[in-house]
């Protein structure tokens, strides 16, 4: 029986599971490595995040971005985006240094067990450990408007649906969405041909400015310091301290999880797409159906309530993810039901990332609501590697002469999780 079972091989998975080798425990690691990046976004994207806030995270630190660009002859420079590409290559780069093996076939299946945990694997293959952690990134959470759900995937996909745009040369295509996934989406698409627009909800685009330069005059700084989530010192706060946002009241954990950061363009798309997308602001749609050469959508004026029809040959959906407990399709019934939930419905955590059942532990955005926007990034790795991997150790620890993991009852709520 492994210690330690990483379900999920992207940036937090990969930074747990190094965290866990280094402590020396027996750890078994499933999932694509980087499959988000490799899979699931288009050629020609870039990250948003600065270079030095997109980070895997190893306990000495020499594992980091800038060292991967610099042994290949390239710098990773301030206010110089990074190609995802790039990125994905530093994460598989990353893996091959600092996790021994990982295994690409996908646990479809876990439930506990006398002793711990079962896991199913994709071809069939049972294997139990003491302890899991969930590191299933973003693609469980896909979030579509209801009014596009009928419709099938010929008509109607997510912005993380597709690696490549080319289907779409010289089709005509709607964005639904007004932050950096359906704005850069939109550029490439306008770049290669393909007639575009995009359909948002606000009444109005908002922009990240571009990153002041990181050596400035000592006062700039205090008033508005650099953090892994741009400047300021709300954003310090989110990005630095997750430990002491998790003492926040729940309520207001919640809120700020689900408003902070908002959707905004990165400064460098700016220019790509105000001179060559039509943006149609202030809408949603209310219903759609498929007609002959595409989609109809039935649009609303959120200021006038006017309606008006727009026919589009596709609908991508940039519309981001909701994690909430219900999605988390692998887990058994009896685990996934019983897990306590905070206010807007994901899964309540404690101190060091652990769920409600003891010994499943969770890790990346479905921990935003109890660490705050941070774990929407790859920056919330560092954070949750070494605390979780901690609350591991202290599990294997407390359970070391026991033969069973307790199942919680089912009127066990998120304060009691998180004690």
């Amino acid at each position: 029986m492994y210690d330690l079972l990483v379900v999920g091989a992207g940036p937090y998975g990969l930074s747990i599971a190094s965290h866990a080798v280094s402590a020396g425990l027996n750890v078994r690691v499933h999932g694509r490595p980087m499959a988000s990046w490799r899979d699931h976004m288009p050629r020609g994207m870039f990250l948003k995040s600065e270079p030095w806030a997109s980070n895997l995270s190893d306990p000495g630190g020499r594992l980091s971005l800038a060292a991967y660009c610099a042994g290949r002859g390239t710098e990773a420079r301030h206010g110089h985006p990074i190609p995802v590409e790039t990125f994905a290559e530093y994460g598989l780069w990353f893996a091959r240094n600092a996790v021994p093996e990982i295994d690409e076939h996908l646990v479809t299946r876990v439930a506990p067990v006398p002793g711990g945990y079962e896991a199913l694997t994709a071809d069939g293959r049972p294997l139990r450990a003491r302890t899991v952690a969930l590191a299933v990134g973003v693609m469980p959470f896909v979030e579509i408007p209801p009014a596009l759900r009928g419709l099938g995937p010929s008509l109607v996909s997510h912005s993380s649906h597709h690696s490549d745009l080319d289907r779409f040369r010289g089709d005509d295509v709607t964005v639904i969405g007004g932050g950096q996934a359906a704005l850069e989406t939109a550029a490439l698409l306008a770049e290669q041909g393909t007639r575009v627009r995009v359909l948002a909800r606000a009444d109005g685009l908002s922009w990240n400015d571009v990153p002041p330069p990181w050596q400035r005059p000592w006062w700039q700084s205090a008033r508005s310091p650099h953090s892994g989530l741009g400047c300021g010192w709300r954003n310090w706060f989110y990005s630095e301290r997750p430990g002491l946002y998790r003492r926040l009241p729940e309520a207001t954990r919640a809120r700020v999880a689900g408003t902070a950061l908002g959707p905004a363009g990165a400064w460098w798309v700016r220019d790509r797409v105000e001179p060559a997308v039509e943006v149609l602001l202030g809408h949603e749609v209310t219903a759609a159906r498929a007609v002959a050469g595409g989609v109809r959508l039935d649009v609303r004026d959120l200021t006038s309530g006017s309606a008006r029809a727009l026919e589009t040959g596709h609908v991508i959906a940039a519309t981001g993810f909701t994690a909430r407990r219900e999605r988390l399709s692998l887990l058994c019934d009896e685990l996934r039901t019983g897990l306590a939930v905070v206010a807007d419905g994901s899964p309540a955590v404690g101190r060091d990332f652990e769920s409600s059942y003891p010994g499943l532990f969770l890790a990346g955005l479905v921990t935003a609501s109890g660490f705050g926007p941070a774990m929407r990034f790859v920056h919330g790795a560092t954070y949750t590697a070494g605390s979780l991997v901690r609350g591991v150790r202290r599990h294997l620890r407390a359970t070391a002469h026991h033969g069973t993991v307790p199942a919680p009852p089912r009127e066990r709520t998120a304060a009691t999780a998180a004690r």
